[in-house]
């Protein structure tokens, strides 16, 4: 008996760079299913939510922890919904704070190497393989940002975010710094250097709010996006 070997098509591999050529054809088709995915699930949100940044490497005893739980609570507390990255640290005291108060806590994890693992407080959850499409998700559904202490992944998505609203292809939305003694060297040199040498006007500085007291930063929320 004589059988036809079937003709292997060449997919993309489940862990590959995303600037690897291979199997970029297929890629296509998993980035449509996770904006899909991302589309229907987001849409059946039926509150104004609010985004919370931070690292994933804080421990649950860190005062920025705390913070970000008190936040996320009275948000929750005053009909807000709470979305965050979904993994640990600032992202898991979010997802906590918001899901312990009876409230929406949406969790977009993205799968990494390391670190990132989905929280346990999460009744919203969405699972990316592609940060941009993620991105999408956080500017799309959220109506303010509040950024709490955090690394590279939290400056990437501060500034994207403020990209979009300066060039208008966003509308303009909140966008709170916690901590700041954290945060205050960077509004610093922002300062001293872009401003200084014309890069951004100051106008454009003042679409960032820095702030310390969680009662603050939630008022400001309230006063600013109406439910």
């Amino acid at each position: 008996m004589v059988t036809r070997e079937r003709r292997r098509v060449s997919r993309e591999p489940k862990y590959c760079l995303e600037n690897d050529v291979i199997g970029d054809s297929w890629r296509m088709f998993r980035i449509m299913g996770e904006f899909v995915d991302g589309f229907d699930v987001m849409s059946a949100i039926n509150v104004p939510a609010v985004t919370i940044y931070g690292s994933a490497r804080t421990p649950s005893d860190h005062p920025y922890y705390k913070m970000a739980e008190t936040i996320a609570r009275d948000l929750a507390l005053e009909g807000y919904g709470v979305i965050t990255g979904g993994g640990p640290g600032i992202m898991e005291a979010a997802n906590k704070g918001a899901i312990e108060a009876g409230g929406v806590s949406v969790g977009l994890n993205i799968a990494l190497p390391h670190e990132q693992a989905p929280n346990q407080y999460i009744n919203f959850p969405l699972q990316f393989k592609y940060f941009f499409v993620r991105k999408v998700m956080f500017l799309k559904y959220s109506m303010a940002f509040i950024c709490m202490p955090g690394g590279f992944g939290s400056l990437d998505e501060l500034f994207e975010s403020v990209t979009l609203i300066q060039t208008e292809r966003i509308k303009p939305f909140p966008i709170v710094l916690v901590g700041g003694e954290f945060w205050g060297g960077l509004i610093d040199w922002l300062k001293d250097q872009f401003i200084t040498n014309g890069t951004i006007s100051e106008d454009d500085l003042n679409l960032i709010h820095v702030m310390d007291d969680p009662d603050e930063v939630v008022n400001f929320i309230k006063k600013t996006v109406v439910l």
